[in-house]
């Protein structure tokens, strides 16, 4: 059963064509999926000139040229194309960049993205979502920014229902997928850290700027499984890390917020090639975890292909192995380890906006009570969250069934109404 609501239902034939197209590809490649509905935007006051706005994006860029480098400033930028579907239009410009950001341990790193704006004509403030996709892989191809161009990023088809909507979207590619250096996959901090210094730099990008993502922008947070992970540490982190961006609300589904307790869930299981998938980024972002030492020559040999290939292959090759299949001893039960991944655990903090958190009660991959352990979590914290299960729903279906609530949610939050949590 794919749970909807009247949103959902009302929802154009074009969108509803789009969203189906996009969650058969998505179900095709265990990636995550799409939906959406179009939603009336407030009425938009007096819009400076198109030549104004080209104006403050060159001082704008002059400006940060001049100072320090900071977490969200652009190291460089070219013109690229977003196709949600190989050679399928969309009324949009989209540029591809790297931009300064921060890994787990404090240190300054670059990272690459994409920003994609409505090629509407609209040049006054415009809602920015900041889009985490879900896992995609280890390898710099499978980067979604690779994949733009092409037609062939699974979660394109998602993002293409946002920019109907009239939104910007900035999409990190998030740390080592199309830099230096391997990706940190499931490095909670390092992700959010990321997607919130993707829509810093959306906001310096002088060709956004000129097309009304301003640091008057609203701004949106969404992603889910591994994208929900990043969407939760982006929500837990802006007061403190990036307090100057307006978000209004986090849209999370399928959140891994637990990723010792999804070990064990995934151990012998369908999803048990993501838990060495997570090893091998957890190792990047904290070398001193030391790997290797743990892994017999199965385990070498399956790391060696995973960091060559992408999330459909990646997942089939390591399903039901067990941990002991690939180690000669478990280094999750190692202190040093147990410390690492405990840091990457959602719910110790308090996001300061409010959050839509969604999860299939069937969630094959990310246990279900993982979900609703969150949402007790933040609500004891005092968070504005709004908890929507998703019946009978297991990974790619909560993905799917999640979308348009999770999507029109966000448009409430952008039009200032209230965020009716259901904490109590």
């Amino acid at each position: 059963m794919v749970h909807t609501t009247p949103h959902a239902r009302r929802a154009p034939r074009a969108l509803r064509t789009t969203a189906l197209t996009a969650a058969t590809a998505l179900a095709l490649s265990l990636g995550l999926t799409n939906a959406a509905a179009t939603t009336a935007q407030p009425a938009p006051s007096p819009q400076p000139t198109q030549a104004h706005q080209a104006h403050q994006a060159d001082q704008a860029a002059q400006a940060h040229q001049a100072a320090p480098a900071r977490p969200g400033d652009i190291v460089k930028s070219s013109p690229t194309s977003f196709h949600p579907l190989p050679g399928q239009p969309t009324r949009t410009r989209a540029w591809h960049m790297e931009y300064r950001s921060t890994t787990a341990k404090g240190t300054p790193n670059v990272v690459s993205g994409t920003v994609i704006v409505p090629d509407d004509g609209r040049t006054g403030p415009r809602p920015l979502v900041t889009y985490a996709v879900g896992t995609v892989g280890l390898a710099d191809m499978c980067a979604p920014s690779a994949g733009f161009p092409k037609g062939t990023t699974v979660e394109a088809n998602l993002i293409q229902q946002l920019t109907a909507r009239g939104w910007a979207v900035a999409v990190t590619d998030y740390e080592g997928l199309g830099t230096p250096g391997e990706h940190t996959y499931t490095v909670g901090r390092a992700e959010g850290q990321a997607v919130l210094d993707a829509a810093r730099a959306a906001q310096r990008l002088p060709g956004a700027v000129q097309a009304g993502v301003t640091e008057d922008s609203p701004v949106g947070i969404m992603g889910y499984s591994q994208g929900g992970q990043a969407s939760g540490w982006a929500a837990e982190l802006h007061g403190t890390y990036a307090p100057e961006l307006k978000v209004r609300g986090t849209a999370a589904g399928g959140v891994p917020a637990d990723l010792l307790g999804v070990a064990d869930f995934n151990n012998g299981n369908v999803g048990a090639g993501l838990i060495l998938m997570a090893a091998v980024g957890q190792d990047a972002a904290f070398p001193e975890l030391d790997l290797a030492k743990y892994l017999n020559g199965k385990g070498r040999h399956y790391v060696g292909f995973m960091k060559k290939n992408c999330v459909a292959i990646d997942a089939v090759a390591g399903a039901f192995k067990r941990i002991s299949d690939v180690t000669v001893k478990n280094p999750l039960d190692e202190a040093d380890w147990q410390r690492r991944l405990r840091e990457s655990d959602l719910g110790t903090r308090k996001p300061d906006a409010p959050v839509f958190l969604y999860h299939g009660t069937l969630d094959e991959l990310i246990p279900y009570g993982v979900g609703k352990r969150l949402r007790a979590d933040w609500c004891a914290r005092g968070t504005d969250v709004r908890w929507a299960p998703l019946p009978l729903a297991e990974h790619v279906i909560g993905a799917v069934a999640g979308a348009v609530p999770a999507a029109n949610w966000l448009a409430d939050r952008f039009a200032g109404k209230p965020a009716n949590g259901n904490c109590g």
